[in-house]
């Protein structure tokens, strides 16, 4: 329960972090009531109508035909911004490709001025977002960008809380964290049908590759779809939960704390007869922060294990690896 993340008082503020140390180094998953394998995420502080409407937005996106969405094809920009089509991703090697189509961004200001010169040119991850034309999808950008900052500005609370867990001081992210890295992506899967292999899942096995993704699951229905691989390897169901949102760590993480925090292998997939939609935000370091183990993580008995990238550099790689460019 977040309603105490801005609190001074030691007590509860000391209890909140205990929760997220526990879920981080035993699980790297946060939601639905505490418990061994999951634990609690509500009372976030994201307007329900702000969530509602960027959904809204994201069904009659996913509506148009297939013509209208391919001409922000991701494939045709440096940074694998925009529309991704179904099965043009494959992010378990070992699985089919994923039924799913998604639409992706980052950064950008909601009424911009001028153009963000810094993020427009981050490094490996250099570019813009790109749109639909809005007389194809009139008010996407705008509601999905509204949810967008509301989720960034919840992940920003997040990191003082991280570090404490780690016996850090509670600024330690501060300053790796000034132009948030966080990639948004809305995602559609239709329902598969019985002629489908079982092979073939929404999203295949995989774990997220930034610090962590705060994700937003369909209520109304509600779709079983999402599971998460537990620490005796079996597949926990993670239903979606009213006025919850799901937290799970990701590859950063385990990069910077030298697997101390656990990066969590999930899939998805819809075999519920009904349209599933949900939106994650994957909220990461700054791109030119080097990924190197934090001092306190390292020790003889636990030596380094990652070679030392930036994280953009890291994700770049991740997502030529997805996309097959």
């Amino acid at each position: 329960d977040l309603q105490h993340i801005s609190t001074r008082d030691p007590s509860k503020r000391g209890q909140l972090v205990d929760q997220i140390r526990h879920a981080c180094i035993n699980v790297g998953f946060f939601y639905g009531e505490f418990s061994s394998i999951l634990l609690s995420v509500k009372n976030h502080g994201i307007p329900e109508e702000t969530i509602q409407e960027a959904l809204s937005a994201t069904k009659r996106f996913f509506s148009l035909p297939l013509e209208t969405k391919m001409k922000v094809d991701m494939r045709a920009t440096p940074n694998f911004k925009g529309y991704n089509p179904l099965f043009s991703s494959n992010n378990d090697p070992n699985g089919a490709k994923d039924m799913h189509e998604g639409f992706e961004f980052g950064w950008e200001e909601l009424n911009p001025k001028e153009l963000d010169e810094k993020r427009a040119n981050d490094g490996v991850m250099a570019g813009n977002n790109v749109w639909p034309r809005k007389d194809d999808a009139p008010h996407f950008r705008e509601a999905v960008l509204t949810y967008y900052h509301e989720a960034v500005k919840l992940g920003k609370s997040l990191f003082p809380l991280f570090a404490q867990a780690l016996n850090l001081p509670e600024n330690f992210f501060d300053d790796k964290t000034k132009n948030s890295a966080a990639l948004m992506r809305v995602l559609h899967y239709p329902p598969q049908t019985p002629n489908i292999d079982d092979k073939v899942l929404g999203i295949g096995a995989h774990t997220d590759w930034e610090c962590f993704t705060l994700l937003y699951q369909q209520t109304d229905p509600p779709i079983q779809s999402l599971q998460v691989l537990n620490a005796s390897k079996q597949w926990i169901d993670a239903p979606p939960i009213p006025g919850t949102l799901v937290v799970n760590l990701g590859d950063q993480f385990a990069r910077w704390t030298n697997d101390i925090f656990k990066s969590t292998v999930h899939r998805a997939a819809n075999r519920s007869g009904a349209e599933r939609y949900s939106i994650p935000l994957f909220f990461g370091t700054d791109y030119d922060v080097r990924l190197e183990p934090i001092p306190s993580c390292v020790s003889p008995d636990r030596p380094p294990k990652y070679e030392v990238m930036t994280a953009g550099e890291y994700v770049k790689e991740r997502l030529k690896a997805t996309y097959g460019h």
